[in-house]
């Protein structure tokens, strides 16, 4: 509707130009915004103020110019001035109500968009080191992550998913060695257990596994254990398989796919990462100090330079980074999101400085960063912080096996990513009007529950009925549910854009609370066929904005609960 109300305006301002009462070279960005109180309107537009400067006209008397020059239009009732300049505009019926026929007919694409008009886009989130299991935290980059490729798709983006694999570095040497410490009958109990070893029960079970000689095949990874104790090289290449493979089971559970698998060892084995210092090193913004090897990154913003190449030898992860994104821009990615958690935060202004450094031609700013807060779990008002699998954790299998798939997916986006996040397990698992999750697919459910009842009664409904019936739509709550479902496209719009998929969620269950309202109101399965068809039109769209919007969440929209 903001779109059709823009065009009208957008001819208004023709009209007046032609007029003499703009000038002819007038540009101006329509803004539309939905008004909070009805008494002012559905829908409120500033033009006036914005070019009543241009215009040299007082903003209250171009606006009166604005109105008289709207074509006559069958979506508005009336306008009014208001305060300084505003036009409100106060829809009509048929209005309101042409959005269930708009959703009645665009179906599962409701909501969708070409606004990325197949421009590619590259999303990279989870990316756990392949040292365990996923956690909580790697479940919320996850969820998020897998959302925003979703909603980008759905705004006509060609979508790529990643997830970098650090697969090389002193986190895989701990896990070398601990599994190597559990080969040898040791416990993290025992004095000579690495200092930094990892200590869960897996480590036991990868262990276990590799001296049984158990082949282990994960992804591109084929690994076979050596059962050789003392060979630390076999143990390493078993272990990172083997979690790899325990990894990618947590996100099959989880419902998340991945179009590439990056590994970081493959930056060093094809040369890249020292190809980057190179170009670093031509560009002159480098220098050596205390035996290291600098980027001068505060030439670029940062707040201090950053070591590349340490004194003892060896790359910090800065420089692996720098070199992997550039591998992204040469991949022809015109965005990029990362997603991640808020301990990556320092990592966002030493990239960027790092791919200006180059002087490659990427855009300053690029990439994008998502930063997810931590997650807290609770269960019985307590906060739940091991896991009997990962030791010192709570995984995110344990969330799954705990509440289902759905629950753990909704519940782990439904908050903007920057802020914590408590995951209340009872919560998730109550089946009540407090638990978001049950309260949006019992919505969606009790709509497939009323097509059901028609169908015991020996009656039958089809979409033409209901659309010519949709003048009977004209109940309060008809028309709140209809401004809500006209909502729909904007938000997802609006999500994709500024990669919030939490808005996504929170509409929903603005619009399950709605239903929920009307269906409670008013009867569905009335005597009088007209008005029968068209609510029955009006829950029909319903549950098809509910299914368009879980499944941009990857939750399901069950048909019984």
């Amino acid at each position: 509707m903001k779109q059709e109300i823009t065009q009208l305006i957008e001819q208004a301002l023709d009209a007046l130009v032609i007029q003499d009462h703009l000038p002819a070279d007038t540009q101006a960005k329509v803004q539309i915004d939905r008004t909070r109180d009805k008494s002012h309107g559905d829908l409120a537009s500033n033009i006036a103020l914005t070019l009543a400067k241009a215009a040299k006209k007082n903003p209250r008397e171009l606006a009166g110019l604005i109105c008289a020059a709207l074509p006559e239009s069958d979506l508005v009732a009336k306008t009014e001035i208001a305060g300084p300049g505003f036009i409100n505009f106060f829809l009509t019926d048929s209005s309101s109500q042409s959005v269930v026929r708009t959703i009645l007919e665009r179906g599962a694409v409701f909501g969708h968009s070409n606004v990325g008009a197949g421009r590619r886009v590259q999303v990279e989130f989870v990316s756990a080191n392949p040292t365990g299991p996923l956690h909580v935290g790697h479940g919320r980059g996850a969820a998020v992550g897998d959302s925003l490729c979703r909603l980008m798709m759905a705004t006509g983006w060609n979508v790529a998913s990643e997830f970098y694999y650090n697969d090389a570095g002193a986190q895989i040497d701990n896990l070398a060695r601990s599994v190597q410490a559990r080969c040898n009958g040791m416990n993290p109990q025992s004095p000579d257990w690495p200092e930094d070893g990892y200590r869960g029960g897996y480590i036991s079970d990868v262990a276990n596994a590799y001296l049984a000689g158990d082949t282990i095949d994960a992804q591109d990874q084929h690994v076979t254990g050596a059962a050789d104790v003392n060979d630390v090289e076999a143990i390493r290449q078993f272990a990172v398989a083997y979690l790899r493979r325990e990894q990618d089971l947590d996100l099959k559970a989880f419902a998340v796919h991945f179009d590439l698998y990056f590994l970081e060892s493959s930056l060093y084995n094809s040369g890249a990462v020292e190809q980057t210092v190179q170009r670093l090193i031509e560009q002159g913004h480098t220098y050596e100090q205390d035996g290291a090897l600098w980027l001068r990154t505060t030439d670029f913003g940062d707040d201090k330079d950053r070591v590349m190449r340490k004194s003892e030898g060896g790359y910090t992860y800065f420089l692996p980074d720098v070199a992997y994104h550039l591998n992204k821009w040469q991949r022809g990615f015109e965005r990029v999101i990362n997603e991640q958690g808020a301990d990556h935060h320092s990592t966002v202004t030493r990239v960027r400085a790092g791919l200006q450094a180059l002087q490659q031609d990427i855009p300053q700013g690029w990439p994008d960063y998502v930063l997810h807060q931590m997650v807290t779990v609770m269960r019985d008002g307590e906060e739940v912080k091991i896991s009997k699998r990962a030791g010192s954790y709570v995984t995110l299998r344990d969330l799954i096996d705990e509440v289902g798939r759905d629950a753990t997916r909704y519940f782990l986006v439904a908050r903007g990513p920057s802020s914590q996040l408590t995951f209340d397990i009872d919560l998730a698992l109550s089946q009540s009007n407090d638990n978001p999750v049950y309260y949006i697919q019992y919505a969606h459910a009790r709509v497939c529950s009323i097509m059901r009842k028609l169908e015991e009664q020996g009656d039958t409904w089809n979409i033409e009925a209901g659309l010519e019936s949709l003048g009977q739509l004209t109940e309060d709550h008809e028309k709140a549910l209809m401004r809500r479902l006209d909502q729909f496209p904007e938000v997802v719009a609006h999500a994709a854009e500024n990669s919030e998929p939490h808005n996504v969620a929170n509409y929903l269950r603005e619009l399950a609370g709605d239903f929920h309202s009307w269906y409670n109101a008013h009867k569905t399965l009335v005597d009088d066929k007209p008005v029968r068809d068209a609510r029955l039109a009006l829950s029909e769209a319903v549950r098809q904005v509910i299914n368009n919007g879980l499944d941009l969440l990857g939750v399901s929209a069950p048909e019984s609960m």
